[in-house]
């Protein structure tokens, strides 16, 4: 009989436990090492009964599927630990044959992390990852020779042999007809899109319902909200009804990473929603990686996904949803569901569809929350269009809600604002929104001003027309603007004679119109009309003197006087 020593228990990557003599030289063998993979014990017990029954070795060899002399090498093995005797009947149990036989790997097959189990072991307990096992274990042991992938695969196979808990034992969950649908993107590979005629990614969404396993899948090029709320739509309307609550992934465009509670993305949170408001369902996001508590529709992705790998490589991307549609109408929906053992279809208009929650009776209208700042301008910005909000609020975070007609606007969730989505130009803008004295410089317009220019009088309009003239630009408009404002302030006689005697001196800025007026120069005659400007002088000279005196003296000089 063979005299093991104690057996001690050695990991390794590939296997659990390995129990290993310490005497190990009759176990070796130069023509053939019957343990250099571990041997079903019960092939064993197996050997035990043939060898009782008589069989001969050759015979049992052959049954077992074993070469002779490994056969001849378990024989001996177990004949010398006395187990070979006795009745077919009795066969010794599996526990006793493992431990008789002992097992071993080859030496290339031996972990290098093999002598520092019982530290791993120790840190692992402790929750640390391998990376800080691996430098714990090379700062505190000069001698440590362990590669990090021997370490990380000591740490899995720890993690594999801990003791099952309560929480990790899975309750599978029956649903009610018409009470969830859980819903996910997968990977559907390059497509070509009709419009470019080029390949593009694409994904394929799809929803599925949690008790018939009828589902729906459409492929599109982007996963953006916009999106991912329209094909919520879609699927509502393909099977005529809601279920009372979707169960999406942890994905952005979902808005689960914190649907509830505190995230960056509140944007789409709000997005989706107005969705669920609309159609009165209930979200139930999917906790963090955790894959399998929507297994419905990871199992229904991979699915479809499977149908798309057959396709067509030249085929766009509206043949591909043609017959996406067409395959779940006559093979998906109607195959036996290896869960339910029914076909999807048949459940569904039996049991589902009648228990889904009604349509609304609008029609569907995506609604987009944005969060903007209000600029100086009093305006804020959503999808390059400014829409006004009152100035008081500048500087201030504003929450845009956009339908497809209107964009509300909203500040410290109170209303401040409604615009139509559907107007004009770059520029939406209310004149409340601004300064009592600064809402007249919005209006842009130069047919506006002149017709407020015509307003005042003659001259005023003649003198408007004068300076667009010559120039169009916005700062000629500013000019404008500010010189019929002040003009406004002015009795219409007074206005026409300040214009007047601009137009005679030439004068085009508002400075030139207040020094008029603040020196009474509008209470005096023009100059002679055959006193006029010398030919070369600048449109508006610039001097000390007024303008009319530096004429006057012009025409003495050149009549000669003294």
């Amino acid at each position: 009989m063979i005299q093991l020593g104690a057996a001690k228990v050695i990991h390794t990557g590939a296997a659990k436990v390995i129990q290993v003599a310490d005497n190990w030289g009759i176990l070796c063998r130069k023509a053939e090492d019957p343990l250099r993979r571990r041997k079903d014990m019960h092939d064993l017990q197996e050997l035990v009964r043939q060898h009782r029954m008589g069989t001969r070795v050759r015979e049992a060899a052959r049954v077992l599927g074993m070469s002779p002399n490994t056969h001849l090498y378990y024989r001996e093995v177990l004949g010398e630990a006395g187990l070979l005797d006795g009745s077919a009947d009795a066969l010794p149990d599996l526990s006793v044959l493992r431990a008789v036989v002992p097992q071993r790997i080859p030496r290339q097959q031996v972990s290098t992390a093999s002598r520092w189990y019982e530290q791993v072991k120790a840190l692992v307990c402790r929750g640390i990852q391998p990376r800080g096992i691996y430098d714990r274990l090379r700062m505190d042991h000069t001698d440590f020779d362990a590669s990090y992938d021997a370490i990380k695969r000591l740490s899995h196979a720890l993690r594999r042999e801990a003791p099952v808990r309560a929480e990790d034992v899975v309750i599978p969950v029956t649903t009610a007809a018409g009470e969830v649908a859980q819903v996910d993107f997968g990977y559907a590979g390059k497509i070509v899109d009709p419009t470019s005629g080029k390949p593009r990614r694409a994904w394929v969404f799809v929803m599925v319902l949690g008790h018939s396993r009828h589902l729906y899948a459409e492929v599109v090029f982007d996963q953006t909200v916009g999106t991912w709320l329209d094909l919520h739509a879609h699927a509502f309307a393909a099977w005529g009804g809601t279920p009372r609550t979707v169960v999406p992934d942890n994905l952005k465009a979902a808005v689960v990473r914190a649907a509830f509670g505190v995230d960056e993305d509140a944007e789409a949170q709000r997005d989706y929603r107005e969705l669920a408001r609309f159609f009165g369902f209930r979200i139930d996001p999917t906790p963090p990686r955790s894959p399998e508590k929507k297994g419905k529709v990871e199992r229904a992705v991979a699915y479809v996904c499977r149908f798309l790998a057959t396709r067509d490589p030249q085929a766009d991307l509206r043949r591909v949803n043609a017959e996406l549609a067409r395959w779940n109408q006559d093979i998906a929906s109607q195959r036996i569901h290896g869960t339910t053992g029914r076909m999807p279809a048949t459940v569904f208009h039996d049991e589902e569809r009648a228990r889904l929650l009604p349509l609304p009776p609008a029609r569907y209208e995506r609604i987009t929350w944005r969060k903007a700042k209000v600029h100086r301008d009093a305006h804020v910005q959503f999808q390059r269009r400014f829409y006004s909000v009152p100035w008081e609020y500048l500087g201030k975070e504003a929450w845009i809600r956009a339908s497809v007609t209107e964009v509300e606007i909203r500040i410290d969730d109170v209303r401040v604002a409604v615009h139509s989505r559907n107007g004009v130009g770059l520029r939406s803008t209310l004149p409340r929104h601004l300064p009592e004295y600064r809402v007249d410089l919005a209006e842009r317009s130069p047919t506006v001003w002149r017709e407020r220019a015509v307003a005042l009088g003659p001259e005023v309009a003649a003198w408007v027309d004068e300076q667009w003239s010559g120039d169009t630009t916005v700062s000629a408009l500013k000019r404008i603007q500010a010189s019929i404002l002040f003009l406004e302030t002015l009795p219409p006689e007074r206005a026409e004679r300040v214009c007047a005697r601009a137009r005679a001196f030439g004068m085009t800025r508002l400075a030139e119109l207040r020094n008029v007026v603040a020196r009474g120069l509008d209470q005096r005659d023009l100059p002679h009309p055959e006193v006029a400007p010398a030919p070369g002088l600048p449109s508006t000279p610039r001097y000390a003197r007024a303008i009319g005196e530096l004429f006057l003296r012009h025409a003495e000089v050149n009549r000669g006087w003294q």
